[in-house]
């Protein structure tokens, strides 16, 4: 059973990134309660860390807001650095709205991956921040198959063809080692 000092500070995390969340999307207490379905009398509890929410509510209260629960569940501090990454990466918010078909089905964790991305000398240009996003696709779409193919009569194959090719990464990357250690 979770102490009383962790089910406080749970309801206060969750406090936080609930104003956080809405202050970041600009929504009012009516907005969040018609998104989520939950009351305003919870709602406000939600945000005065009055109690801690069950499963359900918080599960309402993400889908609601388009978030993941663990969102809801970050300590504060661990938005500072997706704050820099997402300044310094200034471009990537233009690129997005002009070319929206390619960042469509992205999730969370993609943006943050994207937005943490560097090029050489500073932050990634446009036409960097598209093969980001191409990559990203292409990555997605092969999981999306390899998936597919797990689940069929050639799950087999594909692991035997992983397994060779694997192989052959490794061994050429045991090489280069070697050699690179040899040089020395």
């Amino acid at each position: 059973m979770a102490s009383n000092s962790s089910i406080a500070a749970d309801a206060a995390t969750v406090a936080a990134n609930l104003r956080r969340v809405m202050a970041r999307e600009d929504l009012t207490f009516d907005d969040v309660v018609a998104a989520t379905g939950l009351d305003d009398r919870t709602l406000r509890a939600l945000v005065r860390a009055r109690n801690n929410p069950h499963a359900r509510t918080l599960h309402k209260l993400a889908t609601g807001l388009g978030v993941s629960v663990d969102e809801l569940f970050r300590p504060p501090g661990r938005w500072s650095p997706r704050q820099l990454d997402r300044a310094a990466n200034s471009l990537v918010d233009g690129v997005v709205a002009r070319h929206s078909e390619l960042f469509a089905h992205w999730s969370e964790a993609d943006f943050d991956e994207l937005y943490s991305r560097f090029g050489t000398g500073g932050q990634l240009t446009e036409e960097g921040i598209l093969t980001a996003a191409q990559s990203t696709n292409a990555r997605r779409d092969l999981w999306r198959q390899v998936s597919v193919i797990l689940e069929s009569g050639e799950a087999e194959l594909l692991a035997e063809f992983v397994e060779m090719v694997y192989r052959r990464v490794t061994v050429r990357v045991s090489v280069k080692q070697a050699d690179a250690a040899q040089a020395q």
